[in-house]
């Protein structure tokens, strides 16, 4: 006759360590570190680029009118599965001697990223995705 010996069961846990970073599916998931630097400060208009025209146009059939735009500058951390609109960030300036002087506008592309709920403006000039900083995960 055989005798049965009980034995007291093991678990073996064995830690995963990444040791690089691999992408499942092009980008996604990936955070850019997105910063609201265009204008370095200076009050300004945003136009989301919507007509397929290159440039800005206003007016009837124009790019469409966004909101008022100061940069924050703050670094944001936005997901790569958001929204990032081509726009363009507008300045006027009073330049001359009053009455004498005139109106300069100033027109720069810009990318523009709504936010983490998509109501607010943040804009930046580095239009190429390329060369943002990624967080680290």
């Amino acid at each position: 006759m055989e005798r049965r010996v009980w034995t007291r069961p093991l678990t073996e846990v064995q830690k995963f360590e990444a040791n690089e970073y691999v992408a499942a599916c092009g980008d996604s998931g990936t955070t850019y570190l997105f910063t609201c630097d265009a204008g370095g400060g200076k009050s300004g208009t945003v136009y989301l680029e919507t007509n397929g025209q290159p440039g800005l146009q206003t007016g009837w059939g124009g790019d469409q009118y966004l909101s008022g735009y100061h940069a924050c500058g703050t670094q944001h951390e936005a997901d790569s599965d958001d929204a990032f609109l081509n726009g363009y960030y507008v300045t006027e300036e009073y330049v001359g001697h009053w009455p004498w002087g005139h109106y300069e506008t100033t027109t720069t592309d810009v990318i523009v990223w709504r936010g983490p709920n998509n109501d607010n403006t943040h804009c930046t000039t580095n239009l190429n995705r390329d060369d943002w900083e990624t967080a680290k995960s």
